[in-house]
């Protein structure tokens, strides 16, 4: 259960930038009769920041970058993003990393070498698949904002899952000038923080279909 876990956790948080924002608070466990509660109460400032935020990443069609993804015990991996909207995406992680990580539309699928069996976790279930999905709304009927907060050139957006805000947080940052995703950063039900830097970002190129599609590895293995 600890591996699966940890694995979830991998998946869910890596995708795009870290080291402008200050470490975030993780949320209580609240029920969904407290949802509104955490729902930020938004000055028209910040509901243009919010709609500025979703026009951008619903104008996204593919990307392709190197990321750096730093996590709460220090540890640091590299590799390879790619996206591809609606529902696609892989994190390629360089060696010695054991993992692979590959949206397939429906599914997160987790491989991690050093296990057996790769983790198949439900795509909207995640952090990832706010930044997939077909149109993007970062406070509406699921999600919630709960914090917009504004530092020289640099916007943050803070949301949580509207009906359970314990599970856990996702803060995207932009630079205003030009507005581009600098970062996400994801707090979990436990509080574990994580980071992902992405660099040398393309946008809107073609990228191969092949990319998004998972071939688990073990059913091209011989029985004993």
């Amino acid at each position: 259960m600890s591996n699966t876990r940890s694995k979830m956790r991998a998946a869910g948080l890596a995708v795009l930038l870290a080291a402008l924002v200050p470490a975030a608070i993780a949320l209580p466990a609240a029920p969904a009769s407290a949802a509104h509660a955490v729902r930020a109460q938004l000055t028209p400032e910040d509901r243009s920041d919010v709609l500025a935020a979703q026009t951008y990443l619903n104008g996204i069609t593919s990307l392709k970058a190197r990321f750096l993804q730093i996590s709460s015990n220090g540890s640091q991996a590299e590799g390879m993003a790619y996206l591809s909207r609606p529902g696609k995406l892989r994190l390629q992680y360089d060696p010695p990393s054991p993992l692979l990580v590959v949206a397939d539309g429906t599914f997160l699928i987790v491989e991690d070498k050093t296990l057996d069996n790769p983790s198949y976790i439900p795509l909207n279930s995640t952090p990832a698949g706010v930044l997939v999905r077909a149109n993007v709304e970062l406070d509406g009927k699921d999600l919630a904002v709960t914090k917009v907060s504004h530092q020289p050139g640099i916007l943050g957006i803070t949301v949580v899952d509207a009906d359970d805000p314990g599970q856990g947080q996702l803060t995207l940052i932009f630079s205003q000038r030009p507005f581009q995703l600098r970062q996400w950063q994801v707090i979990d039900a436990e509080g574990q923080i994580t980071t992902v830097s992405l660099f040398d970002a393309e946008t809107g190129i073609p990228l191969d279909p092949s990319l998004f599609v998972y071939k688990n590895p073990a059913f091209g293995r011989p029985k004993l």
